[in-house]
């Protein structure tokens, strides 16, 4: 029998995690091959709530008209200057006959929903599930919920002739670089990602250039594809020339 010593090796048991149920539909989805979650759908199932998302989505969404889709943090709290901004601006570009949509949230979501309303726009929020629950703001004429979060992101791009995008987090930055991969490969054409908040946004866009286009993994036009600006005037005139380019045949 070996000694217990310097050269032995010791193995420990190392207990199974607990059996939970997952905390959303998308972990459920993305999880049920790790034996701690348990499923509670099978794979048909799971399609069917899929396909129960986009039918209700493009039924919902069918006869909205142009639209600009609006992403940011949802703990800017109402006193704060980008929350004033982002309800200007959507403001305005419902006085130029564009619905909004959001994700449906507070902050800079219920700025945008609130700006719409202020100029009798369409305001349509998509609400997420979440383990925290995201509480929907009041401004929706449309309020749509979502399970997955790539249903939901198909619909912020499917109905949208523009992305604002003002300052947030992890889940802004999600949904801006969705945005700019879709329109690098083609898959979208003339749709400007507009950078709200010049001093925000330097950070990155100065390490776009600085790194990926300086070392060769992206291509010159690519840092193009983002444009910033401090002005909601400005935004309206991009989305608007936007609007005329994609219509055009």
């Amino acid at each position: 029998m070996p000694a217990r010593g310097a050269g032995a090796v010791q193995h420990r048991s190392v207990p199974p995690h607990p059996e939970r149920p997952p905390a959303t539909t998308d972990e459920e989805l993305l999880g049920t091959k790790r034996r701690s979650i348990v499923a509670t759908r099978t794979e048909s199932e799971r399609v069917e709530v899929i396909e129960h998302e986009l039918r209700t989505g493009f039924g919902a969404l069918r006869e909205l008209g142009p639209a600009v889709s609006f992403f940011g943090s949802a703990r800017t709290p109402p006193e704060a200057d980008a929350y004033a901004k982002a309800r200007e601006t959507a403001r305005r570009l419902g006085e130029a006959g564009f619905a909004i949509i959001t994700g449906g949230g507070p902050g800079i979501m219920e700025a945008a929903n609130r700006g719409a309303r202020d100029a009798d726009a369409t305001s349509v929020g998509l609400n997420i599930e979440l383990p925290f629950e995201q509480a929907a703001n009041a401004y929706q004429d449309i309020e749509l919920r979502f399970s997955y979060f790539f249903t939901r992101k198909l619909m912020f791009v499917r109905y949208a002739t523009a992305f604002v995008v003002m300052p947030g987090g992890f889940g802004t930055l999600d949904e801006l670089f969705e945005a700019l991969v879709l329109e690098q490969v083609d898959k979208i054409r003339d749709f400007p990602i507009i950078l709200f908040g010049t001093a925000f946004w330097a950070g990155l866009q100065a390490w776009i250039v600085e790194r990926l286009l300086d070392e060769g993994l992206i291509g010159p036009a690519d840092p193009g594809l983002l444009v910033a600006t401090d002005d909601p005037a400005e935004v309206v005139r991009l989305v608007e020339a936007a609007r005329t380019r994609q219509e055009d045949p």
